[in-house]
């Protein structure tokens, strides 16, 4: 099989585009910004991806060092993705495109978010004018993914997490509805089933963030 072909310029964007112009190899890298996966649970983020051309990207991006197979100590002994040190530093090239991209409107066929697509969303999002004041721990759980949201003098980190986490406020639910309620500005019902801690809090996070227009 013939490798991906390469532009023949000496630029640093056409250099860049030979490592991640390939179509799917920066929302592979998008899926891995924070932490490894699992192939099955790259696979699942990536629903319009077929497996075959996963695994071709996957080894394209470990040949550029932008990816690495890793495997997990026992008891799991699994084997994972996660991005190396040069992978990482295109997060802020992604948050970029995010922000850029997110003027066009949205495709009425487009799929839903994944996960990790979500997570990035917040992080390009977050206004900290919104929040001079806020000072919260957040858990956000949508099934076997957990991530700890926190806001504090303005600033907002996002990471993975695991069991058990320490938070103010925990979502329990999945991306739609928490995707309306960040960027559609659905008001939470007095007593939401997919909500711990409290209403205010949870509905003070919520508005850290400001709506594109094509979300």
């Amino acid at each position: 099989m013939a490798g991906p072909r390469r532009y023949d310029d000496p630029c640093g964007i056409a250099r860049a585009m030979n490592a991640v112009g390939e179509r799917w190899a920066l929302l592979v890298v998008r899926e891995l910004l924070f932490g490894p996966k699992r192939f099955a649970a790259l696979s699942r983020g990536l629903p319009g991806m077929s497996q075959n051309v996963l695994s071709q990207r996957l080894r394209d991006l470990e040949k550029d060092g932008i990816v690495r197979r890793r495997t997990l100590g026992p008891p799991a002994s699994t084997r994972v993705y996660e991005l190396t040190s040069r992978g990482l530093e295109l997060e802020p090239v992604l948050l970029a495109l995010a922000q850029w991209g997110s003027k066009d409107p949205l495709d009425a066929h487009d799929a839903e978010m994944s996960v990790d697509a979500m997570m990035l969303a917040l992080k390009t999002t977050f206004d900290p004018t919104a929040a001079p004041a806020l000072d919260a721990r957040v858990a956000l759980r949508f099934d076997d993914d957990l991530f700890l949201a926190e806001v504090r003098a303005g600033r907002f980190h996002l990471a993975r997490a695991e069991d058990p986490i320490d938070a103010d406020v925990t979502f329990t639910t999945d991306v739609p509805t928490f995707r309306s309620l960040v960027f559609a500005r659905t008001p939470l019902p007095p007593n939401p089933p997919f909500l711990q801690g409290p209403r205010e809090a949870a509905a003070n996070f919520l508005t850290c963030f400001t709506p594109p227009h094509s979300h």
